[in-house]
């Protein structure tokens, strides 16, 4: 296993689907006018109920929908949460399809884990980085096709030969002057069987979209304001909900006088259920004001005078158990030196914040739930209102919109769980939006996680053995099970060895759960937001006590990863790395490996006299393969 095991299982799963060569366009028909090319994104086909066309397999998770006018619309089981993932979506099939971006217009796939299940992750959902690697092959591959089809539907027209045309700005051209644009060839093409040969694809030299800037095409309708996220959601007849859930863990309601809300003007209702109390009102300001008016009782529970300390402690005590091997190289115990050196490393439990605050929409009825929201998983957001509506999963309908920022918090589905469960008791749709201080309280935290470090080192201060110990829940049991194995979160331990030659390095994994019903879940970077700054602090450590430059330090164990020394040298020389600095200014830098890019980081502070530091300047390098599109790299880095 890799230093980053989670890592090395995404590669080999999506390599092996990559590998398929059976058809790669599944279905080919007219719609409404307009021709639909299915295909199944990010892995091979796979079977399927029968199409409706001839009896085929139906496999395709991926829609490729090119209207009479010429307009081409790709339909992706990914969602827009700001992460441009519709824009470079959009960009690999207009590369290849050999249309304009002004073309494109990228819709998101209806819940249907049946249909639009992640090939790797075994579900509906965005999150993990994995989006564009999914598609890199596939999309492509998907608008080279389509392309070859189109010109083998005009070919068909004017009785040519396909080596006779051309393709550019959605048409095809034939050598002789004559074009047909991609929608006058609809119903020719719909004709044709979809070929069991792969087109070819263009020289990446040759792209003119991909691995350029181009404008985001999620970017006018936010700027517009036509943009709709889950908090825009207004079916008619709405009314608005402030909701507060038990304080404490696992407690509940022991009781409310709901007369100083409803005394409030346009409250209302107030709906009372075991472990939370909703204010029903006319809008949003009147069912805060209720909220604000009311004195809930709390039976605080087994939970009641549990603190930070507490948990603390449980992970402390977590640390001096040995835990699981999740990486392993050479023999560390033969390494160990008598004195080494050895860190302890407690990072606090976080919240997400997320910039839209949490909100969903919910109408509940006697054969009938809907709900509108912005979520990463709009499978288990379908189940949960089935869930918790009693319904059956064929008579809820979600309408899943834009997200305001998910950095793994919707990821879940706690929520829609909540909005349907207040929405029983409410005889119209109601939109539920938690308060910033709700948000924070009732997240699904990042738990406490805590590392231990143990280095032996030459009598140079190069480490000879490198053992980092991790402490934390085991998120990915219950979330995505692939990444589980043996005993071991590979999620948590990702990035724990670092992108270092250590020749002989162990990390192993404690699972340590938090108390029952406080929730966690993952967070932005997942293993990697708590590992490297270990890792990194680490080496920092060590370089100061060798007396030797970081930069150094870091360049002397990297002799076997080329892409990681030449970010670290392409950040240090734009940073300009050992010149003379004013009085309190420093230079600090860090470098990781994760989900297939190379990162180094260089940070200018000052210390001011009052002893707090500013951070003045970062310079960033990274090599991430192929930027798709630039401009949404230099984002993510910001």
């Amino acid at each position: 296993m890799s230093a980053d095991p989670r890592d090395e299982i995404m590669a080999a799963a999506l390599g092996a689907m990559r590998q398929s060569r059976r058809a790669f366009l599944q279905t080919v028909a007219v719609v409404g006018g307009s021709l639909v090319v299915g295909f199944h994104l990010a892995g091979p086909a796979r079977a399927a109920p029968a199409a409706a066309k001839g009896g085929q397999p139906w496999s395709s998770n991926a829609f490729i929908r090119i209207a009479p006018s010429g307009a081409v619309t790709l339909v992706v089981p990914y969602v827009e949460m700001g992460q441009g993932a519709y824009t470079s979506q959009a960009q690999l099939l207009a590369e290849e399809l050999d249309v304009g971006m002004d073309q494109v217009t990228v819709e998101h796939a209806p819940p249907d884990p049946k249909r639009y299940s992640h090939p790797v992750y075994g579900d509906q959902i965005t999150g993990g980085s994995a989006s564009l690697p999914g598609s890199w092959a596939t999309l492509r591959q998907a608008g080279a096709d389509t392309r070859a089809l189109l010109v083998a539907a005009a070919c068909k027209r004017w009785s040519a030969q396909p080596a006779d045309c051309s393709t550019g700005q959605g048409q095809v051209i034939h050598a002789n002057g004559r074009r047909l644009g991609y929608g006058e060839l609809v119903a020719t093409a719909a004709t044709l069987p979809a070929s069991t040969d792969k087109a070819p694809l263009k020289p990446l030299a040759d792209y003119k979209i991909v691995g350029h800037s181009v404008k985001r095409v999620d970017t006018p309708a936010k700027v517009n304001g036509t943009a709709k996220f889950g908090i825009d959601a207004l079916p008619e007849g709405v009314r608005f909900a402030a909701v507060r859930a038990t304080p404490v863990f696992g407690g509940r309601v022991a009781g409310v006088d709901q007369a100083p809300a409803l005394a409030v003007r346009g409250v209302r209702q107030v709906v009372v259920l075991d472990d939370l109390v909703a204010v029903v009102a006319d809008n949003t300001w009147a069912a805060r004001k209720g909220m604000a008016a009311l004195d809930i009782r709390w039976n605080e529970g087994a939970n009641a005078s549990l603190d930070t300390a507490a948990l603390v402690a449980q992970c402390d005590a977590a640390l001096e158990r040995e835990g699981v091997v999740a990486v392993k190289v050479g023999d560390v115990a033969k390494a160990r030196a008598a004195k080494g050196y050895e860190a302890t490393f407690r990072q606090p439990m976080l919240a997400h914040a997320t910039m839209e605050p949490i909100n969903c929409t919910a109408h509940v009825t006697r054969d009938r739930c809907e709900v509108w929201v912005g979520c990463q998983v709009l499978g288990r957001a379908q189940q949960r209102a089935a869930e918790a509506s009693g319904l059956p999963l064929d008579k809820v309908v979600v309408h899943n919109h834009l997200l305001g920022g998910g950095f793994g918090r919707r990821l879940e589905a706690d929520y829609v769980t909540q909005a349907v469960r207040i929405a029983k008791h409410v005889d119209a749709p109601v939109k539920v939006t938690w308060s910033r201080e709700e948000d924070i309280q009732q997240d699904y935290f990042r738990y406490h996680n805590h590392s231990r470090v143990w280095v032996d080192t030459d009598r140079a201060g190069m480490p000879v053995s490198f053992h980092h110990r991790v402490v934390g829940p085991a998120i990915m049991v219950v979330f995505l099970p692939i990444f589980f194995k043996d005993g071991v979160d590979y999620d948590a331990v990702n990035g724990a060895a670092g992108p270092y030659d250590f020749p002989n390095a162990l990390v192993d994994y404690v699972r340590q759960e938090p108390p029952e019903g406080l929730h966690v879940g993952n967070w932005r970077g997942v293993g990697h937001t708590r590992n490297v700054f270990v890792v990194e602090s680490v080496i920092d450590d060590l370089a100061q006590r060798a007396g030797i430059d970081p930069l150094e330090y870091r360049r002397r164990l990297l002799g076997k990863s080329p892409r990681s020394l030449a970010v670290l040298e392409l950040a240090a020389d734009k940073a300009g790395w050992g010149r003379k600095l004013g009085s309190g200014q420093g230079m600090g830098l860090s470098l990781q490996e994760g989900f297939g890019s190379f990162l180094a980081t260089v940070a200018q502070v000052r210390v001011a006299q009052d002893g707090k530091l500013k951070v003045e300047r970062v310079v960033c390098a990274i090599d991430c393969g192929v930027a798709v599109n630039p401009d949404i790299v230099k984002a993510q880095r910001t």
